[in-house]
């Protein structure tokens, strides 16, 4: 099923306590496109890099299904940069450099081509940009996911709240749920957050899992532990691609299939932290994540409990 992705494709220059990097691809869009892209092909996509972008990149995004066609290339500029350096627990990280360049003047231009999308992932944008692909579709998309962040909550709570209200799903972590809600329980945090517009809700814990929210319902998907984890850049991304790569591919958008996108989106980022930045997610094979997604099905699973009589 066609799958539309709009984001960042960018510059990550990556240093955590196993090592650091020069400029790397990265970029919101980029790990989702790539998740996505072992569920279902092609990943259309819309996005801007500078003239300094390699084109070997746009290269790989194609070799792996995702169609370019709405990557906008502006010669004369530079590309989006960010640079980070994580700390010892890799849960949280400095960032050392911001430079918007090109995503500064982002105007979301959607190819004919993509007009007719199923799928929409709204990858973390400013909210304004995301409500303007939504505004700017002929038809509504039969599923809508956005991903935001704390820094939008910060600076454009209105706009951040009016493109909510547009969406059918919200993908946050517990930090940006309680900031937004107001509440630190993340249950009632996700009734107050539902009732902003969105059908589904997703609260990103990390290496503590994930949350699924739909009305009176909840689902927990454990994170599985792992013995090494290299750079948790693009994870959450990672995962997005993956709920929205599974979703697209099954076309089922029920509460029952939204579970199951949530365990292979968490097999996905699984994979991508093992490596720095995109690496991991370049040569996967679809033996390695059914496996990885089993290990999480394993997780969760419980043998019926013997009848026990009681003895008086």
């Amino acid at each position: 099923m066609s799958l539309l992705v709009i984001g960042s494709v960018a510059f990550d220059a990556l240093e955590t306590p196993f090592g650091k990097t020069d400029k790397i691809i990265g970029g919101a869009a980029t790990y989702i496109s790539l998740s996505a892209s072992y569920s279902t092909k092609p990943v259309n996509l819309v996005a801007v890099v500078g003239g300094d972008f390699p084109q070997s990149d746009i290269l790989t995004l194609e070799e792996h299904g995702v169609n370019t066609e709405g990557l906008q290339i502006k010669a004369d500029e530079k590309s989006f940069f960010w640079s980070g350096k994580y700390n010892k627990d890799l849960n949280s990280r400095e960032t050392i450099t911001t430079e918007l360049n090109v995503l500064g003047s982002f105007d979301p231009i959607i190819p004919d081509a993509y007009q007719n999308c199923k799928y929409l992932m709204l990858g973390n944008l400013a909210p304004q940009v995301q409500r303007l692909v939504i505004q700017r579709l002929v038809n509504r998309p039969k599923l809508i996911v956005l991903d935001t962040m704390n820094f939008w909550m910060d600076i454009a709570a209105e706009e951040l709240l009016a493109t909510i209200e547009m969406v059918d799903v919200l993908s946050i972590n517990d930090e940006e749920a309680r900031q937004l809600s107001g509440e630190y329980s993340l249950v009632k945090a996700a009734r107050k957050i539902l009732a902003f517009g969105p059908k589904f809700l997703i609260i990103k814990k990390g290496e503590h899992g994930a949350l699924l929210f739909h009305k009176n319902k909840v689902f927990y998907a454990p994170a599985l532990p792992l013995e090494e984890v290299f750079d948790p850049t693009g994870a959450g991304d990672t995962f997005a691609g993956g709920l929205i790569g599974y979703i697209a591919a099954t076309d089922d958008c029920s509460f029952e299939n939204m579970k199951r996108a949530v365990i292979h989106g968490s097999a996905m980022a699984s994979f991508c932290v093992e490596k720095f930045g995109t690496e991991r997610l370049l040569n996967l094979t679809q033996e390695e994540i059914e496996a990885r997604e089993a290990m999480f099905e394993e997780l969760v699973k419980v043998q019926p409990a013997a009848v026990v009589e009681n003895v008086r």
